[in-house]
């Protein structure tokens, strides 16, 4: 129920470029891998934005050294730059995961 709620608050408070990197972080932790095989048109109907909008916020990234992204891979090159560029949500979310998991 956090994460549904929690989603619903960064939709409507937070730049793409912010839920992006929110995703992408949660997509890295459940996948446990660098690597992220989706293409832009998938992204773009996952977080419900046109698919332009990914391909901007996607370069926007990759220019800053955060990701590289090449024919529907991502490469997630700096974890930290990714965490600095998302919104709070992540946390909050996260630390609401962990909270559970240690009951």
């Amino acid at each position: 129920i956090t994460h549904i709620s929690q989603t619903a608050v960064c939709n409507r408070l937070h730049t793409f470029e912010q839920r992006l990197c929110r995703w992408l972080l949660f997509s890295h932790d459940c996948l446990q891998s660098d690597e992220i095989i989706l293409t832009q048109e998938i992204i773009s109907h996952l977080l419900g934005v046109r698919r332009e909008g990914v391909t901007v916020a996607a370069g926007r990234l990759q220019d800053a050294g955060v990701i590289n992204y090449v024919r529907g891979h991502i490469h997630i090159l700096d974890r930290q730059k990714l965490e600095a560029r998302t919104c709070e949500c992540y946390t909050v979310v996260r630390d609401e995961y962990e909270r559970l998991l240690t009951l």
